[in-house]
This record gives C-alpha cells, sequence and structure tokens, in this order.
C-alpha cells in the first residue's frame, strides 16, 4: 500500500500544531504508562499498523511489560492490569466507538470512580489525541517501518 500523503511535508503547521497537545497530556500528570497503553489500545480499536507498531514499541522501550503490553488487546480477561488501568481503557473503548456507545453515563461512572475530574479530562484528550492521529495515519495509508530502527 503506498502512503497517499506525509501531513508533515503537506501540512507543516498542522503537524506542529499536535505538538503543544502532546506536551499537555505528558505534563497533565497522568502515568507514563497508562498513557502508552491508552494510546495503543485506540489505535488498536481503529486499526492503525503505523500506530499499534509505534506505541507496543514505545511501551516497551519504556520498560514496560512486555505480556502486559501484548494483553491490551485482551485487557477484558487478562489479570495483568489494576483497576484504574481497567477503567482507563473501558473510557478509551467508549469514546473510541461513541457513534456506537454515546458515552454513556455508567461508562463515566466508571471512569470517575478511579480518576478526578481534571484526570477524566486529561484522560479524555489523550483519547482524543490518538483517536486524531489514528485518522491522519489511516486516511495516508502511513504504514509501520519495515525496519524497527527506522
Amino acid at each position: 500500500m503506498l502512503q497517499r500523503y506525509n501531513l508533515k511535508d503537506v501540512a507543516p503547521d498542522g503537524y506542529k500544531a499536535f505538538g503543544p497537545l502532546y506536551d499537555y497530556i505528558h505534563k497533565s500528570g497522568l502515568d507514563r504508562a497508562l498513557i502508552d497503553l491508552v494510546f495503543l489500545r485506540v489505535s488498536q480499536i481503529n486499526g492503525c499498523a503505523y500506530c499499534v507498531d509505534l506505541h507496543w514499541r514505545d511501551a516497551l522501550k519504556a520498560g514496560d511489560d512486555p505480556r502486559k503490553i501484548n494483553s491490551v488487546v485482551t485487557w477484558h480477561e487478562a489479570p495483568f492490569f489494576t483497576p484504574r488501568e481497567c477503567a482507563a481503557l473501558a473510557w478509551t473503548e467508549s469514546l473510541t466507538n461513541i457513534a456506537t456507545t454515546g458515552a454513556p453515563d455508567a461508562d463515566y461512572a466508571a471512569v470517575k470512580a478511579e480518576f478526578s475530574e481534571k484526570e477524566v479530562a486529561d484522560l479524555t484528550i489523550v483519547i482524543a489525541l490518538m483517536n486524531a492521529m489514528n485518522r491522519i495515519g489511516i486516511s495516508s495509508r502511513l504504514a509501520p517501518p519495515l525496519n524497527v530502527g527506522a
């Protein structure tokens, strides 16, 4: 599959506009490992090959448990996730599939049981950002590098 366009090249200002949002997320106080799990789960749901490849490698490089990373797709059944991580992953699925779920009150109540209101807002920003990036990656046909060092 050939890449359709490269956002960085054809819309550099738009590409750069995402930078401050990434900076905000990483300064928000949310745990980096949790952010990586959410980025990975959003990308799995959306089927963004580039982002799935990128985020599991990032999590692995950061020292996250390989077994846990591999089990994100089956987090409902896997015993490796804390209640806080499960709440974040459930909220991730609810918002990523929002056209179907409508982000119901029960889903909000579940995430609110584990996170403060600010953390829920920041988590929602993490989810929204990765959904946006997935749409760019998929629509541009961005593919993961064959050379992992690339």
